[in-house]
């Protein structure tokens, strides 16, 4: 049945601004960015049928260009679309964290670099900058591909700290792989680092690592 002759009340466009966004089916939501649908579905019916056959929108959103532009009733345009949506989304919640949190609070820092790293198919070792009131003054991706002792150099993380007048360190990257648990490396290069800061007087506040859904923390777990 094409979305036209549906009552208003079930148009997807309609309910949002009769209901808000927040009254809307994932399936609604996505029908209003697919536009159209195809021949023998209408824009609800492929968005139902998209959301099948990727299980999640974790996996529709982080699936390749070529895996994306293979499935029915998408393309590069839709692709382009998306990724810019995304891009949008992810830079205003940052704006959100900036703005509100100060990096005390735990929780505070595991959504902020969930939203940084979450979804990465390359591993990245990333620094937050903390003024002396644990107020984020920058983040940074220092360093890409495995981290081990061979890949994250000390002396790099010094020099930025310092270019960055930071009276704090949060050291953090992601598992590609979604399995959060820190390895032998991860604990070594976590030492090193924070042996090497100590003596320009930067405190290592934390290391987390993000894997999938989940982050773990150093310093709950009393690793640092």
């Amino acid at each position: 049945m094409p979305l036209t002759d549906l009552p208003l009340s079930a148009r997807p466009r309609e309910k949002l601004l009769a209901q808000g966004a927040k009254a809307l089916s994932d399936a609604e939501l996505l029908a209003i960015f697919l536009r159209t649908g195809v021949p023998g579905m209408n824009a609800i019916e492929l968005a139902e049928h998209l959301l099948d056959i990727n299980s999640t929108l974790h996996d529709l959103f982080n699936a390749s260009e070529q895996e994306f532009c293979a499935q029915k009733g998408l393309g590069a345009a839709k692709y382009v679309q998306l990724q810019a949506v995304l891009e949008l989304s992810r830079r205003y919640m940052l704006e959100q964290c900036k703005r509100e949190a100060l990096f005390t609070s735990p929780q505070a820092v595991y959504d902020y670099l969930t939203i940084q790293l979450r979804g990465l198919q390359q591993e990245v070792f990333m620094v937050l900058y903390l003024d002396s009131q644990n107020q984020l003054i920058k983040d940074e991706i220092l360093f890409y591909g495995t981290i081990n002792a061979a890949s994250v150099y000390p002396r790099e993380v010094v020099k930025a700290a310092l270019r960055n007048n930071a009276a704090a360190l949060i050291l953090a990257h992601n598992h590609p792989s979604g399995v959060a648990e820190p390895s032998q490396a991860d604990k070594l290069i976590t030492t090193k680092l924070q042996q090497a800061l100590a003596l320009i007087d930067i405190n290592v506040l934390d290391h987390i690592i993000v894997g999938g859904e989940n982050c773990v923390s150093f310093a709950e777990r009393g690793l640092i």
